[in-house]
């Protein structure tokens, strides 16, 4: 196990509108406010959700048609090399009869209604993703 101390620097908070991809526009938001390290929260409603499901080294596609409601969302934001931001979050939604689905979060889920973020930038550790080449995932190194 590695593990690292850091602390809360900054809230951002953003509102996302209707036809928004949520993916990008986390990472949107991460960008503008020059965010390299920190995790978020977010809430509101999809049109189409696309969740990830991990197997063999990638993740397999789930689309969901809304009106879907985001029970959660949560997420990190972290680099890769060459300071490229990389949003790493997980999703659950339900439908109209509260049938709940999960999985990472992917492109392409659609923003209906709204959606609220709250971004908390951290310092006092970077977050910094490798290569990790025996799972081909980038997975945090946790430097100080």
């Amino acid at each position: 196990m590695r593990s690292i101390e850091s602390k809360a620097k900054r809230v951002i908070f953003a509102r996302f509108s209707e036809k928004d991809d949520l993916l990008e526009m986390v990472a949107l938001t991460a960008r503008e406010h020059n965010i390299t390290s920190g995790f978020f929260f977010l809430i509101g409603t999809l049109k189409k959700a696309v969740l990830g499901f991990y197997k063999e080294g990638k993740y397999l596609p789930i689309e969901k048609s809304g009106p879907l409601e985001i029970v959660s969302c949560t997420g990190n934001i972290s680099t890769k090399k060459h300071s490229e931001i990389v949003v790493h979050g997980h999703i659950v939604v339900s439908d109209s009869k509260s049938n709940a689905f999960g999985g990472h979060l992917l492109d392409k889920c659609i923003v209906d209604a709204t959606a609220e973020l709250v971004l908390v930038e951290v310092e006092g550790g970077i977050l910094r993703r490798e290569l990790d080449t025996q799972r081909n995932l980038y997975l945090w190194s946790l430097n100080e």
